[in-house]
């Protein structure tokens, strides 16, 4: 937390977040979500409105928070996300997991690798052996570090938005240059 008592970014957005939109886009959303919760799931509609609408951003990062106690196919998902990433589908994986939320079992990863054109054999042993783990990991831990605590978490420009997820709350954000509290 900083000195105004708002919990800041700890790890900047960087390489190795799967990030749309320019670097130099004159604001980032860095959202910490997991796949099966139904909250981050109508927060992506906002974020896309804002991209939609905003030719220069805003620049948008996901990291992986799957909140395992209640979700328990979040992790697999989140895997699954990080499988199609090592094969260029991240974003297109990231859309089809929140548009097929109540339909997350392994055979459903399966079938939305297929979809997607995925190497079966690499995707299937990838989800299997937990070969992303350690990035899932790195994302919550990062998330913890930054206050986070459950999902949707956004952050604006390096900031916890503590405001609502819609697209009216987050251009508000945007708009004031920090984030909105209260909701």
């Amino acid at each position: 937390m900083d000195t105004t008592g708002i919990a800041r970014l700890a790890a900047p957005v960087g390489e190795r977040d799967h990030v749309q939109g320019p670097s130099d886009a004159p604001s980032t959303l860095v959202l910490y979500g997991d796949y099966e919760c139904p909250y981050t799931r109508r927060a992506v509609p906002a974020v896309r409105a804002l991209q939609r609408e905003r030719g220069d951003g805003p620049r948008f990062a996901f990291r992986n928070f799957p909140l395992v106690e209640i979700h328990p196919h979040a992790l697999h998902a989140a895997e699954a996300a990080e499988a199609a990433g090592a094969q260029g589908k991240f974003w297109e994986m990231f859309d089809l997991l929140f548009a097929h939320q109540t339909a997350l079992t392994d055979a459903d990863l399966r079938t939305y690798a297929a979809e997607l054109g995925l190497d079966a054999d690499r995707f299937e042993r990838d989800v299997s052996t937990n070969a992303h783990a350690a990035r899932i990991e790195e994302d919550v831990r990062s998330g913890e570090a930054s206050g986070v605590a459950g999902t949707p978490t956004f952050f604006v420009d390096g900031l916890r938005h503590d405001g609502g997820y819609d697209a009216d709350s987050l251009r508000a954000a945007i708009a004031a240059g920090r984030p909105a509290t209260g909701g």
